[in-house]
């Protein structure tokens, strides 16, 4: 008897389960979770064990004090919310005080430094919707930290590449070198003085009373109000940027609700206009409205549509997007249809936008930008998610790595550099501001189908990030893709606008491919007006997407992690 082969559509297996799993941008993170997982853990409990980890294991991308945006789901309560995970700049800073100081730059370092959001929205996390104490929880990343993990390759690689960066920063070659070279790869790598500020807060945790929350909450006191926070509010003024001890006491993350969009007959949740999120909801609002099942898959037409509908998204989120504290960001209008359907009528599809188009609402708003020449990309931020038994979900964005600014001494951490998404032009919405957040680039998803979970899904990648993750959704969507193989379906980019990131590149009309495109589509989209370039075939600029798709009619977790870098996914 001959048995017809398998048809392979992907280079790894989509991971079938029915009880739980747990995906994340580096496998020893995957493997945490299922440790809480099969503790009894819950999502939540899996998904922030993870998180904590990535920072412990990933440190050239995230860090412990940076930030970590979350979209977190409890089916029993029929809760969904959005955590912001991202702090502000200093309350006494000014844009021209900042000006002044640093002669119109945002400098690598502590210049960079705001409030560091992630170790508040974890711990947010597992009091709204874990389980499990802190100390539980930061287990396995504690483990990692004093017993060590090996150093893979693209840890041993970001140090190699920023290596005269490392060097400029004492307290980070301490760590990062040894007699002044890059970890080797194989070499263990222990992080002492990350497992003492966990420690520091598990033995606050321990000290307390009262419920799991409270205690749970003590641990959360002693990063922003103890003798941690006093280090590193010394540490960064010191350094030159702008931190006080107030700034770390008074702040809390923001327990949200979602904003939502539809596309066709599915829910897409992502977090606010703090950050970047809603780039991804407009830009499926307006694509819904073309017969993107009628194209062939990464033809020329399915791209330009694709990237002439992210470009009008990428307009609006430099026109308008900003922390809603201090920006009246216009999200009820921005995510209507109505307004979608105007902004896909300004597509042509046979001439590409030769600039960033203006913002949408009215004729005269555009910020205006100057094209600058792009660097290569920025090593920075991950991605957990994680779904469990009883249909609770976990999805969040960690980013912040050692590239940005310099380890604190003795916390093993950095303080979120992610001021270096903020403009100092007066009139942009995202401008440096006393108390503000800047606006962030890390976005997680989560997608709903019939008010049913259908898939958490979320991407590192800077200002990849939207436009990955669209990519990857209408695959499975439109395309009827299995997750894995939509997630390795090679990826195009636009950035015909301002990077997120300082000094804000922009070249008009730039459209990135993998080489697996083939040269015939990208001379079609050349000559459709598309400055075409080609990256490798497998390009890590093409983001590091996970995904978990629940089959919905038979029950099962389909779960999908991206071979562009480490990620894994782990079922059972």
């Amino acid at each position: 008897m001959t048995l017809d082969p398998i048809r392979r559509l992907s280079h790894r297996p989509t991971i079938r389960a029915r009880n739980y799993v747990a995906c994340s941008g580096n496998y020893l993170a995957t493997t945490a979770a299922v440790r809480i997982l099969e503790a009894g853990g819950n999502a939540t409990d899996a998904g922030v064990a993870a998180g904590m980890c990535i920072n412990t294991v990933m440190p050239d991308l995230t860090s412990f004090a940076g930030v970590a945006p979350i979209v977190a789901y409890d089916k029993a309560g029929d809760r969904l919310r959005t955590i912001s995970g991202l702090g502000y700049w200093s309350k006494d800073l000014t844009l021209e005080k900042y000006r002044e100081r640093f002669h119109g730059t945002i400098p690598l370092g502590a210049a960079r430094a705001v409030v560091p959001g992630a170790p508040h929205a974890w711990l947010t996390a597992l009091i709204e919707f874990g389980t499990i104490s802190f100390k539980e929880a930061v287990a396995p990343a504690l483990e990692l930290c004093e017993r060590g993990f090996p150093v893979y390759a693209s840890l041993n690689r970001n140090i190699l590449r920023g290596l005269d960066q490392i060097e400029q920063w004492p307290s980070s070659a301490a760590i990062f070198l040894r007699n002044g070279h890059a970890l080797e790869i194989g070499s263990i790598f222990r992080q002492p003085d990350l497992a003492a500020t966990f420690r520091r807060m598990i033995d606050a945790e321990d000290r307390a009373t009262g419920t799991r929350e409270d205690r749970i909450r003590a641990a959360r006191d002693e990063f922003y109000q103890g003798e941690i926070a006093a280090k590193i509010a010394a540490f960064v003024s010191g350094a030159g940027g702008f931190m006080t001890e107030r700034d770390l006491a008074e702040f809390s993350v923001e327990l949200e609700t979602p904003t939502h969009t539809s596309y066709r007959d599915v829910d897409v949740y992502t977090c606010g206009p703090w950050c970047q999120g809603p780039v991804l909801g407009q830009a499926l609002n307006i694509l819904e409205g073309f017969p993107i099942r009628d194209m062939e898959h990464n033809s020329a037409d399915y791209l330009h549509v694709l990237t002439q509908s992210l470009n009008l998204a990428f307009a609006d989120r430099h026109a308008y997007y900003g922390d809603p504290r201090f920006v009246d960001v216009p999200m009820a209008e921005l995510m209507s249809k109505e307004y979608a359907a105007r902004q896909r009528a300004r597509i042509s599809l046979d001439k590409a936008f030769a600039e960033m188009p203006a913002g949408g609402l009215t004729a005269g708003d555009r910020v205006e930008a100057e094209p600058r020449r792009p660097r290569g990309p920025e090593p920075d931020t991950s991605y957990v998610c994680v779904v469990d038994r009883e249909g609770n979900c976990f999805s969040a964005t960690p980013s912040d790595g050692m590239l940005t600014a310099p380890i604190v001494p003795g916390m093993g951490v950095i303080c979120s550099a992610r001021g270096y998404q903020s403009w100092l032009e007066p009139d942009h919405p995202s401008r440096i501001e006393g108390g503000k957040r800047p606006r962030l680039t890390p976005s997680p998803a989560m997608a709903f189908h019939d008010g049913e979970l259908l898939m958490p899904f979320g991407t590192p990648g800077l200002d990849m990030q939207p436009q990955a993750m669209a990519q990857v959704f209408m695959n499975i969507v439109d395309f009827g893709m299995e997750v894995q193989e939509a997630i390795e379906r090679p990826r195009a980019a636009t950035y015909n606008f301002p990077g997120s990131g300082w000094p804000h590149h922009y070249t008009p009309a730039a459209l990135g491919m993998e080489g697996r495109i083939s040269r015939a589509i990208g001379d079609e989209l050349g000559r459709r007006g598309h400055q075409v370039e080609y990256w490798p075939d497998w390009s890590r600029q093409a983001g590091n997407v996970c995904a978990i798709v629940v089959d919905q009619e038979n029950g099962g977790l389909n779960g999908g992690a991206d071979f562009r870098a480490e990620s894994y996914a782990v079922g059972w």
